[in-house]
């Protein structure tokens, strides 16, 4: 499969529609004519239209020069992902796959037939370098999946080419609206077949303004579970960053559901709290692994190379890379499984039908900061209870407890933000600062352990175990200045002042 970034502006064309001068368009020095050709693309969904709802397009097309199958992921307005496959009769599987967290599970058919004549013309600088290509399309849609109605339209389309400047859209866009166009109704021309061909997806019903405590948790849930579901491709993609912001959906949700449990009720949801906790330990491992593995790497590439004695840098990468290979497959399985299935489909329950309690019906300033005090007093308990232990073991792992704590803390205060404003936003922002330092302690542990382990395997191979020996110090003198800032950082977050402002 291959990978493209998809930048682009829709234009209403008539037959009649006259194109401006191009060569007008500042940066553009000439326009290569490439010609018309024909294209035959068939749309694929599910009975119920799931990917045309959430805005993702696969189709396999014939003609031009990119036939195949696409499949189009959006990103933001105007920006999609285009993923590609060689053409075949069905469905590629791992397209399948990328489409698995909207389609669960559902057959794949195909809805919608177009057939469109396009007209290219690329927009070239002044080095001929292409800019932009423009076409001018010619469209007739059939809808394939019953009813059997049709449509036509022209539309012109400005596509980015790679590494051009978006500002060039925007001037683009000034000289072709000058000329009469406007811009398409429709974001794409699925949207737009399937809209005048026959029963079309109805968009989300939006959120009523947040009034009530249960309006609010319910708007930061959604947002969750949005990004949850948004990350999914990246991270069967091996994105950066996929799998670690898909982890972070996955706890929030979790922790917000934990937290405000006297708003959503705790028993009718803790089936779901279970998957998600599932679901975030196979996630991370990935992550794990990941930050890990760039935390040694930046340890090693640190040391002056007189330090550096035997194959250390080959080692790590070879331990890193087979980490990367084992986390992967298991983050993977994780999302291919009906156990996923199963957690996306309370997810939809969860928001569509939510148990509410009745606090949910209180006033947000009347049950929202109760429950961020709660968080708080977990964190203080664990703190000081750490805080009390002599350096070790026992302190690693109650500091560990810790920084647990402070983040769901910190959840629960950035989902009550929505609500309560800056006092919100203050009190997460010291609660974060606070899990930052717990976090870097946690991390000089596992450190230690993975160092001590590639010492021992280096050593067993003959090979000098003085860097490893090294890098564990260093380790060890960050856990250390770590376990030194903590007070200073928690007297912090646990002045009065913070969470009176809650109340207040």
């Amino acid at each position: 499969m291959a990978d493209k970034r998809e930048i682009e502006r829709k234009y209403e064309a008539g037959p009649d529609t006259l194109l401006p001068d191009l060569r007008k368009i500042p940066g553009v020095t000439d326009v290569d004519e490439r010609g018309v050709t024909e294209l035959d693309a068939v749309y694929y969904d599910t009975p119920d239209l799931r990917l045309a709802a959430a805005s993702v397009t696969l189709r396999r097309r014939t003609g031009g020069t990119d036939a195949g199958w696409h499949l189009k992921l959006p990103v933001e307005p105007g920006v999609r992902d285009e993923i590609t496959a060689p053409l075949s009769d069905t469905v590629p599987a791992g397209l399948a796959a990328l489409a698995r967290v909207h389609t669960r599970g559902a057959a794949l058919h195909p809805v919608v037939r177009l057939l469109s004549v396009r007209d290219v013309h690329h927009l070239l600088d002044a080095d001929g370098t292409l800019l932009a290509e423009l076409s001018r399309d010619a469209v007739v849609a059939e809808r394939l999946d019953g009813g059997g109605g049709t449509a036509q339209w022209d539309e012109i389309e400005v596509e980015l080419a790679d590494d051009t400047d978006r500002a060039f859209l925007d001037a683009a866009d000034k000289k072709l609206r000058k000329a009469g166009l406007r811009h398409s109704a429709a974001p794409s021309k699925l949207a737009r077949a399937l809209g005048e061909t026959g029963p079309a997806p109805q968009p989300p019903t939006p959120l009523p303004d947040p009034r009530t405590a249960g309006d609010h948790v319910l708007g930061y849930l959604r947002e969750q579970a949005d990004a949850l579901t948004a990350y999914d491709p990246g991270v069967r993609r091996d994105l950066p960053d996929a799998v670690h912001q898909m982890r972070v959906a996955t706890r929030r949700l979790r922790s917000a559901l934990r937290t405000y449990r006297r708003i959503v009720d705790r028993e009718t949801t803790q089936p779901l709290i279970d998957d998600l906790k599932w679901l975030a330990g196979e996630l991370g491992a990935a992550r794990d692994q990941e930050v890990l593995a760039e935390r040694l790497r930046a340890r090693v590439g640190a040391l002056p190379d007189t330090l550096v004695l035997g194959p250390v840098e080959a080692r790590l990468t070879a331990w890193a890379a087979d980490g990367d290979r084992t986390t992967r497959r298991t983050a993977l399985a994780a999302l291919d499984s009906d156990r996923y299935l199963g957690l996306l489909a309370r997810l939809d329950t969860l928001l569509a039908d939510p148990p509410l309690l009745k606090a949910a019906r209180k006033a947000p300033d009347a049950a929202i900061p109760d429950a961020v005090l709660r968080e708080y007093r977990r964190v203080e308990r664990r703190v000081e209870h750490a805080l009390g232990l002599d350096p070790g073991p026992e302190r690693d792992t109650a500091l560990h407890e810790s920084r647990k704590a402070a983040k769901r803390a910190r959840y629960a205060a950035e989902a009550a933000t929505p609500a309560l404003g800056r006092p919100a936003r203050r009190f997460a922002k010291r609660m974060k600062a606070v899990q930052k330092v717990l976090g870097d302690h946690q991390d000089s542990v596992v450190a230690r352990d993975a160092i001590r382990d590639l010492a021992v395997t280096a050593h067993a191979a003959g090979e000098s175990a003085f860097t490893w020996g090294l890098l564990h110090g260093h380790e060890q003198a960050q856990a250390t200045e770590r376990e030194a800032e903590l007070p200073e950082v928690w007297d912090a977050a646990a002045e009065p002042g913070l969470r009176a402002a809650l109340t207040s």
